[in-house]
């Protein structure tokens, strides 16, 4: 039997709510990250994306070219897939995560940027920074975050939600 698809069941699969989620947050966070540091600091968009590869890479990253550069947008896109499939299943155990996410999309959006920041990013290979992070980064990170990546994410769950989530 096929798999029933939105067009079946008028309900979104949990592949559908996560790809939804997933490709609208990488890609508002994404491009919040393009302009806040081409404008604030004159950074061009392939090196921000050799800078995320450089988590897999080191700094050999640098060096790569286009092939690190796509890599850097794919694994923009897969953290927010990972953070959409958390977001997902979590809301099985705490239907209040669908239920309100005018309330919990922000708190998501904060959890998701604690652990990106805090354990992800020293867990990789990215070199560690020299400079404080300003205070206009951190907002900038901090509303990014609660509305770029906690937003789509928690719509998408809630969409998924009103068609049929339990």
């Amino acid at each position: 039997m096929p798999a029933q698809g939105i067009g079946e069941t008028g309900r979104p699969t949990a592949f559908e709510t996560i790809l939804l989620g997933g490709l609208i947050a990488g890609a508002l966070d994404g491009l919040d990250a393009v302009v806040y540091y081409r404008a604030a600091m004159g950074v061009p968009p392939a090196l921000l994306f050799q800078h995320i590869a450089s988590g897999v890479l080191g700094p050999q990253s640098f060096r790569g070219g286009w092939p690190t550069v796509l890599l850097g947008v794919g694994l923009q896109f897969t953290i927010a897939l990972g953070a959409a499939a958390v977001f997902y299943a979590a809301c099985f155990a705490l239907p209040a995560l669908y239920r309100t996410p005018a309330i919990y999309r922000p708190v998501f959006g904060i959890c998701v940027y604690v652990v990106m920041h805090y354990v992800v990013v020293p867990m990789s290979r990215v070199t560690p920074r020299t400079v404080p992070v300003s205070t206009a980064e951190f907002v900038d990170q901090i509303f990014s975050h609660t509305v770029f990546v906690g937003l789509p994410i928690a719509l998408a769950a809630r969409r998924s939600a009103r068609r049929g989530m339990k």
